[in-house]
């Protein structure tokens, strides 16, 4: 069996996106686990978006293998629900699986299930958790963790993520493609992925450089100058490269850079595909120009970044 536990105030699609991975994937197995609802207080359950979802009450049901506890603004309220934190503990103790998505990490934490584990939560709550558990190992990139038996989740749709993934644990990759592909995901998005968009990152990404930097995404092997983006923009590659640095927050090869760097590492973590190949269709060249920008900006070279991706 599978519970998600939600409580007043929980974000929707951080319970009802994992139930949907499960419930899709449930039509490819010969024996489909099921899927229930889990609250402190049992009955119709109000998420902040105002839906309300019917739960079954906290027991220690020995059919529970995988626990996965949404995330939401009700999160606060419940850190000091010792029954809800009893049942999390007891979970743990018999060692069913345990994820969380989104905020639903802190629950975990006060339980004590992450200290001393790697996890991840939405980005936007980076400084808080760190402030309130210190002992926690997080990586407020990673769009989902894997430490033991203990899953670890982003913000939102990153749970189908991780949904999926459990998913391919229990059944198999071929299944979690196709349940994937029910979904309507162009492909399932391994946890090593950046919460981050380059695009986003900068000061203003919907500023008037944003036809132009879409663009560049588009065509990263082609080669992009000062020269040739200020003509695209329409202006002199001096006051283009002045305006583009002042408006955006970084410099246009910086800019660029980031852009080549965000793609190369998704293909390098989600395909097969090439390194060289790679380093050639994202326009950094060669594989050794790629392998500098990688180290510069991860730490590790593409070969390790892909390695670490398999092994989540």
């Amino acid at each position: 069996m599978i519970a998600i536990l939600i409580f007043p105030d929980f974000q929707l699609l951080d319970a009802t996106g994992p139930a949907s991975v499960f419930e899709i994937a449930q039509r490819f197995v010969p024996v489909p686990p099921n899927i229930r609802m889990v609250t402190a207080q049992p009955g119709p359950v109000r998420s902040s978006s105002g839906v309300e979802v019917l739960a079954s009450g906290l027991r220690a049901d020995r059919a529970i293998t995988t626990l996965v506890v949404a995330g939401g603004l009700g999160v606060e309220n419940l850190l000091a629900c010792d029954k809800t934190m009893s049942f999390i503990r007891r979970m743990a103790r018999r060692g069913v699986r345990i994820a969380s998505v989104c905020s639903g990490a802190y629950l975990l934490a006060q339980a004590g299930l992450l200290k001393g584990r790697k996890a991840t939560t939405h980005w936007c709550r980076t400084q808080d958790f760190v402030t309130r558990f210190p002992d926690v190992r997080l990586d407020p990139e990673r769009i989902f963790l894997r430490d033991g038996n203990i899953w670890t989740s982003a913000g939102i749709t990153a749970g189908i993520d991780l949904a999926l993934a459990i998913v391919a644990e229990d059944f198999g990759d071929d299944i979690a493609k196709e349940t994937a592909r029910q979904l309507v995901l162009y492909h399932r998005r391994g946890g090593g992925q950046s919460q981050f968009s380059s695009l986003l990152e900068l000061k203003t990404p919907d500023g008037r450089f944003a036809p132009l930097l879409s663009w560049v995404r588009e065509n990263l092997d082609k080669r992009h100058t000062v020269e040739s983006l200020a003509e695209r923009a329409g202006l002199s590659p001096r006051h283009f490269a002045r305006v583009f640095t002042a408006e955006t927050g970084a410099t246009p090869s910086k800019a660029i850079e980031r852009l080549r760097l965000e793609v190369a590492r998704e293909r390098v973590q989600s395909s097969g595909e090439l390194i060289e190949r790679v380093a050639e269709t994202t326009g950094f060249g060669d594989a050794e120009r790629m392998r500098r920008a990688f180290v510069r900006a991860f730490g590790h070279p593409p070969q390790s970044v892909r390695r670490s991706a398999r092994s989540e």
